[in-house]
């Protein structure tokens, strides 16, 4: 059984510690886990490594943001992986700092990334970890606000934070999607 597993997040030395780049951390400490190493390939870095008896398949889409499906699209189907197979992390504004959520399916929630993966998969139906980075930020500041690194005292929480959702990560993967939920959400 194959699963790709996509952060999402923007390239480039000016976006790596954003908040905005939460997904890609994610991913990195997943393949790090695994002791595999990401290498450029089409529309994406990636990295394979096996779980379990199960393989996985980590993406980091080098199309920035707003182009992530195009990224998915092609690594979905170069790997023969079915849309259910598929885990996004992703950033989330609607939640607070340190509350992750997993989600089966759902809309984009104005994320441009979601937003992409939705319409060039034609579907919501996909399974995506929500890493809450809160909404501090003035009235038409949301842009700089994602794009900006974390404060001191949210870098130095951050990586439990992220050890969490690798652990869910895998959880989905050895005990399905509905099993997980109620234990990462809770």
């Amino acid at each position: 059984m194959k699963f790709l597993i996509v952060g999402l997040g923007n390239i480039g030395s000016e976006y790596e510690n954003t908040r905005h780049n939460i997904g890609f951390r994610v991913v990195e400490k997943l393949a790090e886990k695994l002791e595999v190493s990401f290498a450029s390939d089409r529309l994406a870095d990636s990295a394979q490594g096996k779980y379990r008896g199960k393989q996985l398949f980590m993406l980091k889409p080098t199309t920035y943001m707003n182009l992530s499906g195009k990224a998915v699209r092609f690594h979905l189907d170069k790997q023969k992986i079915e849309t259910q197979n598929l885990i996004v992390i992703t950033d989330d504004l609607a939640l607070p700092f340190g509350k992750t959520r997993l989600r089966p399916s759902g809309s984009d929630g104005g994320h441009n990334g979601l937003k992409s993966i939705n319409e060039l998969l034609q579907t919501q139906n996909y399974p995506r970890i929500k890493f809450g980075i809160g909404s501090n930020y003035p009235k038409g500041a949301q842009a700089d606000y994602v794009l900006s690194p974390f404060t001191d005292d949210e870098a130095a929480a951050i990586t439990p934070l992220i050890d969490k959702c690798v652990e869910g990560i895998l959880a989905i993967i050895m005990e399905g999607l509905e099993r997980t939920m109620t234990k990462f959400n809770s």
